[in-house]
């Protein structure tokens, strides 16, 4: 059962995630000409960001409503309920008329879409995390949770190859019927990702629990655990590395610098492979050393590539932008992504895991969702690089700051996971054995 579950948050964030990073990729190359023709290309390109974020803007209230609902009702609810409404709202961002058509409106179905697929992606991570994680033996909780972000990665890897041969259309096609291939191919995603996750069994943790659930698990959450939602929050603005790097690094280099969009997108499909190493390697040496280590380890590091990278950028050196580039998002950036999933998820009882989980990292996903704004936003120009490196660096320190406050729970028996109080006392591998 815990292969069962890993595998079933695999593929289901795979394609979940794969409609949710075309739009990001989408935004950076094309839709600032699309929707926004009207504006100076600044500006567009601004606009255009700024509608990638929106979508994170509304991740805090979906992780309210569906971190309730995953509480209350069950996790598998959750997934099924998320990969629907994602899938429906991207296959609409590809039927989209432009602004040529109907003027002003077009931009404002779109944020509406967007709206709609942050509200989504918001039950996402946190349902699949705590599917597996509550199926995962106690020894290897980090692990087996890790095949979420794993399967986030590869749905990165299918988007950005997906744009590799519409991006190599003519400017034209491109901006006519090209960008909107991916969008419609959402559609087999729905029917795929649908039979996966509607055969999925709720976990055993859950069905224990089904005659002590709580009426309103958010007003628990907020009454014993509200340090660890902020503690959440202040590490998930992390994820600022992963959209500077997929969203604004890619418009950066295509529309300030001018280079060419394949090899640029093939950083990010390279880097995404390493990832899929990566993860579930560091997520497994955090269930030998500890969860704090390797997070911490992680985000310092990626504090430090994100420098070099940037100025490869703006210097146009393909071999240095390739290296380090798999350097900061496929290793460094691992050591977060392989290691929250476990981490955050083991901070909070059974009872509000869902929620706890969902709202921690929606707000502070949220916060991300809009850095590739705000550095857009510090530095338009070529070399103006180093203010967005500084900005990004500043996030992950606190990131690891914040990591550093709390408790190591590698450690802790599953069943006291979230107690004020928790024996640390090592669960050995013999009495889990067989999962």
């Amino acid at each position: 059962m815990p292969r069962k579950a890993a595998l079933a948050a695999w593929i289901g964030s795979a394609l979940e995630y794969y409609d949710f990073f075309i739009y990001g990729t989408a935004a950076a190359l094309v839709f600032n000409k699309v929707f926004f023709p009207a504006s100076s290309p600044a500006t567009g390109t601004l606009l255009a960001l700024a509608t990638f974020g929106v979508g994170y803007l509304a991740r805090p209230v979906g992780a309210f409503v569906l971190g309730h609902v995953g509480d209350r009702l069950g996790r598998k609810k959750v997934l099924v309920f998320t990969l629907l409404l994602m899938g429906a709202t991207t296959f609409l961002v590809g039927c989209l008329p432009t602004y040529a058509s109907i003027g002003v409106l077009a931009p404002i179905l779109l944020v509406v879409l967007r709206l709609l697929q942050g509200l989504s992606a918001a039950g996402e991570q946190a349902g699949a995390n705590s599917m597996s994680m509550e199926h995962a033996p106690p020894h290897r909780r980090g692990y087996y949770t890790s095949f979420t972000l794993s399967g986030t990665q590869a749905g990165q890897i299918l988007a950005t190859a997906v744009f590799l041969p519409i991006a190599a259309l003519p400017q034209e096609q491109l901006l006519t019927w090209g960008w909107r291939i991916p969008f419609w191919c959402s559609a087999i995603v729905v029917v795929v990702g649908f039979v996966i996750r509607r055969k999925i069994d709720e976990t055993p943790v859950f069905e224990q629990n089904k005659s002590d659930v709580a009426k309103l698990p958010v007003a628990v959450l907020f009454r014993t655990q509200w340090k660890d939602v902020l503690r959440v929050v202040a590490a998930a603005t992390i994820a600022s590395v992963s959209t500077i790097f997929t969203v604004y690094a890619l418009s950066y280099a295509v529309n300030t610098v001018g280079l060419e969009r394949g090899p640029i997108l093939w950083v990010g499909v390279l880097a995404n492979v390493a990832a899929l190493l990566a993860i579930p390697f560091l997520a497994g040496l955090s269930d030998r050393i500890g969860r704090k280590p390797v997070f911490i380890a992680g985000c310092l590091a990626c504090a430090v590539l994100i420098f070099p990278y940037l100025w490869s950028i703006s210097n146009g050196s393909y071999p240095l932008i390739f290296t380090l580039g798999i350097l900061l998002f496929g290793v460094a950036y691992s050591g977060v992504n392989g290691v929250w999933p476990s981490f955050y998820g083991e901070m909070f009882s059974a009872k509000v895991r869902l929620s706890g989980m969902a709202i921690g990292t929606q707000i502070g996903f949220a916060i991300a969702g809009f850095a590739p704004s705000v550095v857009a936003a510090i530095g338009s120009g070529k070399d103006d690089w180093l203010g967005v490196a500084v900005f990004t660096a500043a996030v992950c320190l606190l990131s690891a700051g914040a990591a550093l406050t709390a408790r190591e729970t590698h450690d802790v028996p599953t069943e006291e996971l979230g107690a004020a109080h928790v024996r640390r006392a090592k669960v050995p591998a013999s009495a889990t054995r067989g999962g």
